[in-house]
C-alpha cells in the first residue's frame, strides 16, 4: 500500500499500517474507528473516515452500515470506488482492563464493518485494533507476525513513515485528545464567563431582534473581532511554546466580557460570514486563535454557541492546510449542534477532498466589496458608517447556519438570538 504524495512511503504489513494512522489523520485518532480507502493494484490511500466508537453495542450494525456507504458512495463521487478498506479500531483499556480484552471486546465491530464492506461489494483487506502501544490483526492467522498477545507498535519517529514525514517537514502527529483540549469549554470561573454571556445576551439578543438595530450590532462585532485580531497577533507565542501555554496566555489577553460580546455576535449569520473572511497570513492565525479561545469560553449553558466559533476554527485551519485540526474543530462544532449547517458543508467538503480556494477567492471578493461600500471603520456602540445601512451584507457563499423551517422567512440569527433569550428568562426564574 502506498500513500499518495510526492513522497512515495510504501506498507507492506500489519506494523507499517498501525504506524502510519497517525500519519495519515494527522493525529492520534484516540477512541476511534477509522475506515480508510484503497485504490488500484498498489492500493494508493484514498478517502477516510473517523467516528468515536459508539458505547453501545446495539448500535454497531447500525455504524458500521453507515460508514461503509458514507466512505464508498463518497470515493466513487469523486472518482472511484475503493477496491479495498482498512479497518482501524483504537481504544485503550479502561479501568481493569486489558489490551487483548480491549480487542476482543471490539471483535465484533470489526466483523460488522467486514460485513457491511462487503455488502457493497468492496473487500476489508486489513483491520487493526490498536490499544495501550500495541496492535492485534483481526484477519492475519499467522502467529509468528500477529501473536495472541499482540505486536508493540514500533518506538515513534522510528519508521519509513515518521522518516518520510520529517524529510517533508511535517511535525510528528499529536493526539486527538490534545486537539479537542484546545478547543473544549473550559473557564477557571464558569459562573462568571456565563454571568458576561448572560449580560451581552440581555443587551445584543434584542438589537438583534430588531432589524434597525441589526447591522449596528453587526458592525460593532466585526470590529471588536478585528481588535482582538491584532492584541493576539500582537503577542506571537514564543517559537517553540507548547500549545497548552499558548491557549492559556491568550486566555489572559482576552476580557470575559469582549468573549461575550462575540460570542453572542457571531449567532448572527450574516456576522459571521464576514468574520470567516479573517483568514489568511497573520490575520488568519490571530484568527484561529481567536475562535479557539471563545470555543473555550462557552461554558455551561451555552454550549451549543460554541458552533460557531468552532466552525470558524474549523475554516481557518482548512484554508491554512491543517485538514486534521479543521476536521477536529468541525466535529466538534457538529457535536454541540448537529444542525449546524455551515459545519456540516465544510466537514463535507474536507471528506470530499476539495480545495478551499474557490471559498477563499469568494471571501476576498465579499470582503473588497463591503470595504469599497464602506470604508469608514466601525466604532462600538456609535452610528454605524452610512453604507452598512445600504449594503444588505447578503453572503455570497457560506450557507445559512441553520436549515430553515417550513416556510419560513426569519432573519438571519433569529433563532438562536430567541434561543438565547428564553435561556436567560430560564435561569433568572430558578435565581427568584
Amino acid at each position: 500500500m502506498t500513500t499518495h504524495n510526492e513522497t512515495q512511503v510504501v506498507l507492506r504489513s500489519p506494523a507499517e499500517l498501525a504506524d502510519a494512522l497517525p500519519y495519515l489523520m494527522g493525529f492520534h485518532p484516540d477512541d476511534s474507528v477509522v475506515l480508510a480507502a484503497l485504490h488500484g493494484e498498489h492500493g494508493r490511500f484514498g478517502g477516510r473516515l473517523r467516528l468515536g466508537i459508539p458505547p453501545d453495542r446495539d448500535g454497531w450494525p447500525d455504524v458500521a452500515a453507515q460508514l461503509a456507504e458514507c466512505l464508498i458512495e463518497g470515493s466513487a463521487k469523486r472518482g472511484g470506488k475503493p477496491d479495498g478498506i482498512v479497518v482501524f479500531l483504537c481504544q485503550d483499556p479502561g479501568a481493569g482492563e486489558q489490551p487483548r480484552e480491549v480487542m476482543e471486546r471490539l471483535r465484533s465491530l470489526a466483523q460488522r464493518l467486514r460485513v457491511a464492506c462487503g455488502r457493497l461489494e468492496v473487500p476489508v483487506v486489513e483491520a487493526l485494533c490498536i490499544s495501550a502501544g500495541r496492535y492485534w490483526s483481526y484477519l492475519c492467522p499467522d502467529e509468528r507476525c500477529c501473536p495472541p498477545e499482540g505486536t508493540e507498535l514500533v518506538p515513534p519517529g522510528s519508521s519509513a513513515m515518521a522518516a518520510a514525514a520529517a524529510y517533508a517537514g511535517l511535525r510528528r502527529p499529536g493526539s486527538l485528545r490534545a486537539l479537542e483540549d484546545r478547543i473544549a469549554p473550559r473557564h477557571p470561573d464558569a459562573d462568571r464567563q456565563t454571568r458576561a454571556l448572560d449580560a451581552a445576551g440581555g443587551s445584543l439578543v434584542p438589537r438583534i431582534l430588531e432589524h434597525a438595530g441589526r447591522e449596528t450590532v453587526r458592525a460593532e462585532t466585526l470590529a471588536l473581532t478585528d481588535r482582538l485580531i491584532a492584541r493576539l497577533t500582537g503577542a506571537p507565542p514564543p517559537a517553540g511554546e507548547a500549545a497548552a501555554d499558548t491557549d492559556e496566555r491568550d486566555d489572559r489577553l482576552l476580557t470575559d466580557d469582549e468573549c461575550a460580546a462575540l460570542i453572542v455576535g457571531l449567532q448572527d449569520r450574516l456576522t459571521r460570514d464576514r468574520a470567516a473572511e479573517r483568514m489568511e497570513g497573520e490575520e488568519g492565525a490571530g484568527a484561529l486563535r481567536l475562535w479557539r479561545a471563545l470555543s473555550r469560553r462557552c461554558v455551561g449553558a451555552y454550549v451549543e454557541h460554541a458552533a460557531a466559533p468552532l466552525t470558524l476554527a474549523g475554516w481557518v485551519a482548512w484554508s491554512s492546510g491543517d485538514e486534521a485540526a479543521a476536521r477536529v474543530a468541525l466535529g466538534c462544532a457538529l457535536a454541540s449542534d448537529p444542525e449546524y449547517l455551515f459545519a456540516r458543508l465544510l466537514h463535507q467538503a474536507i471528506n470530499e477532498g476539495l480545495d478551499p480556494e474557490p471559498l477563499r477567492r469568494s471571501l476576498r471578493r465579499q470582503r473588497r466589496a463591503q470595504e469599497a461600500a464602506s470604508p469608514a471603520p466601525a466604532e462600538p456602540r456609535s452610528q454605524p458608517p452610512a453604507a452598512a445601512s445600504r449594503s444588505r451584507s447578503r453572503p455570497l457563499c457560506l450557507p445559512p447556519a441553520q436549515p430553515s423551517s417550513r416556510g419560513s422567512r426569519r432573519p438571519p440569527g433569529r433563532r438562536t438570538a430567541r434561543r438565547t433569550a428564553r435561556r436567560r428568562d430560564v435561569r433568572s426564574k430558578e435565581q427568584r
